[in-house]
């Protein structure tokens, strides 16, 4: 392990500087760096340089488990630990989980459907039940507001708007995209919290126009709508957190960026049996 990291780092420090900090020999560590490498050392070169790729292709989100599952799926075998022991030797750490506030405001007269959902999270079929919700985004420029349709079968997201306010349109905006995208049939439930967009005569008379059920969260319960605060909190891990954004048009092209090329269609979802939400939706299309 010491001769190892001294040879990562060569580049930045002297060999001379770095054995003495690591109490070794000069000669010790020439002496293995020049031996002939093992199989096995070979081999973890090898699944160093793939992990190094899928890590990058994740954008610097996948852990020891995703990368697993992806390695499984390409018909290689690799343990857990191997690959924790690979990606430290490498430095390459996950970007870390912050908390972010609610943007939720349920102090309003306006009518409350009942919770028809029930946390039944698990899906058989696409276009039965969506879920949604609301949060923002800071830019130098003010805040800018996400509001999300998520598909529970696959955990896609099916529709999405954006805005530099949070009024009732923000919502009605994003259920469109989903409805004009997906076309589905009368009789579809749709969850969301009591926030005043979702209670507002306009969004209830969008549902009613397209047959829609409406369910909303019990109040002040979050874990009603697990999957849109899990997509949420995914984003700002994942995205959010990493980015000083300068204007909303800025925040916009990589919020879109990342729902529409990576969180689609590449980032594998547990939900999913670590598949995409389109390849997941795809594979049981052709079954």
């Amino acid at each position: 392990m010491k001769y190892a990291w001294i040879k990562q780092h060569v580049k930045e420090f002297s060999v001379n500087s770095m054995c003495r900090f690591m109490a070794v020999s000069q000669s010790a560590y020439y002496a293995w760096l020049h031996r002939v490498q093992t199989t096995r050392e070979k081999d973890d070169i090898e699944l160093a340089a793939i992990i190094r790729d899928v890590f990058g292709k994740s954008r610097a989100t996948y852990g020891t488990r995703r990368i697993q599952k992806l390695m499984v799926n390409q018909g290689r075998t690799v343990s857990r630990r191997r690959i924790g022991r690979l990606m430290r030797e490498a430095e390459l750490a996950c970007k870390t989980k912050k908390k972010f506030k609610a943007t939720t405001d349920s102090r309003h007269d306006l009518p409350i459907a009942p919770n028809q959902l029930e946390r039944q999270f698990n899906v058989h079929q696409p276009n039965q039940v969506y879920v949604g919700d609301i949060t923002y985004i800071h830019t130098r420029e003010g805040w800018l507001y996400l509001a999300v349709v998520i598909d529970l079968y696959s955990r896609q997201v099916v529709g999405w708007s954006m805005a530099e306010h949070m009024r009732t349109k923000l919502v009605n905006d994003a259920l469109m995209m989903a409805i004009w995208q997906r076309k589905p049939a009368k009789g579809l439930l749709w969850h969301s919290d009591r926030g005043s967009q979702y209670a507002s005569e306009s969004h209830r008379a969008l549902l009613k126009q397209h047959g829609i059920r409406q369910s909303m969260s019990r109040k002040g319960n979050c874990w009603d709508n697990a999957v849109s605060e899990s997509f949420f909190h995914t984003l700002k891990t994942e995205l959010i957190h990493h980015q000083i954004y300068q204007t909303r048009d800025e925040a916009k092209q990589a919020v879109f960026e990342y729902i529409e090329v990576f969180y689609n269609r590449e980032r594998l979802h547990s939900a999913n049996g670590y598949l995409s939400p389109l390849d997941f939706e795809l594979q049981h299309k052709a079954a």
